[in-house]
Order: C-alpha cells, then structure tokens, then sequence
C-alpha cells in the first residue's frame, strides 16, 4: 500500500488526528464540525486528516470542501477496512502527537483536554475506555454485541499491553512512536487495535487508560453476523504475531513545551480500567 507524502514541514501541525470514512456522507459534517471546534480549542497547532475508504457516496467531497477553524485534508485508502484505512492515515501524519477518532464521534470530544495533557506530560500512548469507573456509557446495542465484546476484550487484554477495552475508537500517542507501530500493522479489519497496541506496548510504551462519555450512535458498520469470525482470525494471527522479535523502541518524543500545560489527577496506567 502506498504511502502518502506529509505535509510540507512549514505547515505541520503539533497534533493530527485520523478519521477513517466509508460512506460518511450523513455522518461526517456534524462530526467535522465538532472535532475542529474542539481542537481549535487546544492550546496547540492541530488538523484532521479524513481517509476515504473506498465511499461510494460523497464523503471524500464532503471532506474536501469543509471549511473550519482548522485544517482538513483528505486521502484515499483504496484497501477495504478500518484498520487499512488507519495505517494509512497515522503513516501520512508527520504532527509530534498523533490520534484517531470515528466519524460518528461516538466518544464525547471533551476527552481531548485529558488526552492532549497526558501526551504533553510524556504519557506516549493515551486510550479512551468504556470500561473505566468514571467513564459514562450509554449503550443501546444488541446483547450479544455486549456479549461479544467482552469476549473479545478478554481475549486480547494480554496482547494489548493490559487495556481492556482495546475497540474505543479515540486513541491518542506520541507521534514517532505510533508511525512505527503503524508501519508493522497487518490487520485490516476491526481487530486493528490490538494489533497496533500491542506493537506499542512491545517498544515500551506504557499506556495509560481515561474515561469517556461515550453513546451507541446508529449507524455502525461493524456486524457481529459478518465480522466476527474474521476478528477472530486476526487475533489469532496477531498471537503468532507477537511470537516474533520484538523490534527497536520508537524514537523519545521531544520534550514537552510548558506553555499553559496544567497536570492532570493521577489516572488508571496500563489499562487497568480501559473498557
């Protein structure tokens, strides 16, 4: 898969988040509209990067023409599947913190002001989870999709350095270290996330778990009827991935600024509560 050239250095942004798109043409606007509001509100340089996953509809267009308080670009991930378009996305980001969020933005964006302080704090990889006590969630899908996912999330928290809730779609991280996580990443499909914590976690990253407000926003594209048995190939094929040697740790983020970065409480470290 080809990877998109960065944008030139004289435009880079501190923070960049990744949004993979397929058929988000309902969707997308108000989601745009949200994240940029919000990141304008960060006390750092930030843009979108929306990767259009083989639409059939007009997201790609759509992302091209907003117009918001920070930039958006847009390119395209010819590969199907979410964590194809992810790989792509976080290999195309050149920013010093690098994250990802869904288009539904399921997850409430006030979980920005965490995530951002933690990064600039030297925390290299920052999750959001379901499953912590502080976390607000409210969930209308199908039981045997809660059902599931527990499963799933049992069945994985050993390779994804602890974090239980591995399938939150807002995920955040030091730049260099997710683009060399993002480089060894083989699974397409939903089961993406663990796959790239884990490649994380075997550099040494310690990843630190916050809470969400997080809601069930019609619309998913994943089915339990269709994707589930293809999850559980890749998870197999991920433990025989992690089999293999553990490569070079990522190189250290540089320091920090101190402009107006106010330490946060203590939160859960290693997943202890992600969802």
């Amino acid at each position: 898969m080809a990877v998109p050239t960065p944008p030139p250095s004289g435009a880079r942004p501190a923070l960049e988040v990744v949004v993979p798109a397929f058929n988000e043409a309902v969707r997308l606007p108000g989601g745009l509209d949200a994240l940029g509001a919000r990141l304008a509100e960060l006390p750092v340089t930030a843009s979108v990067l929306v990767v259009d996953n083989g639409s059939t509809d007009g997201t790609a267009r759509i992302a091209a023409a907003w117009r918001g308080p920070v930039p958006v670009r847009v390119i395209d991930c010819p590969e199907r599947g979410k964590g194809a378009a992810v790989r792509a996305g976080l290999l195309a980001t050149s920013a010093r913190y690098v994250g990802f969020c869904d288009a539904d933005m399921a997850t409430d964006l006030s979980g920005l002001d965490d995530a951002f302080a933690l990064l600039r704090d030297g925390h290299p990889v920052v999750v959001g989870s379901r499953r912590h006590p502080s976390s607000l969630v409210e969930d209308y899908s199908h039981p045997l999709r809660k059902v599931g996912a527990i499963v799933f999330n049992r069945l994985t928290r050993d390779l994804a350095g602890g974090v239980t809730d591995t399938q939150c779609g807002f995920k955040f991280f030091a730049g260099p270290l997710v683009r060399a996580a993002a480089a060894d990443l083989t699974t397409s499909g939903f089961a993406f996330d663990v796959e790239l914590l884990m490649h994380c976690a075997r550099r040494g990253a310690e990843i630190t778990a916050i809470p969400v407000r997080w809601r069930d926003v019609p619309g998913s594209t994943f089915s339990v009827r269709r994707h589930s048995a293809r999850c559980l190939r890749d998870v197999v094929a991920i433990r025989l991935s992690a089999r293999r040697p553990v490569p070079a740790p990522a190189p250290a983020p540089l320091p920090a600024e101190a402009a107006g970065v106010v330490a946060l409480p203590l939160t859960e470290i290693s997943g202890a509560g992600s969802g």
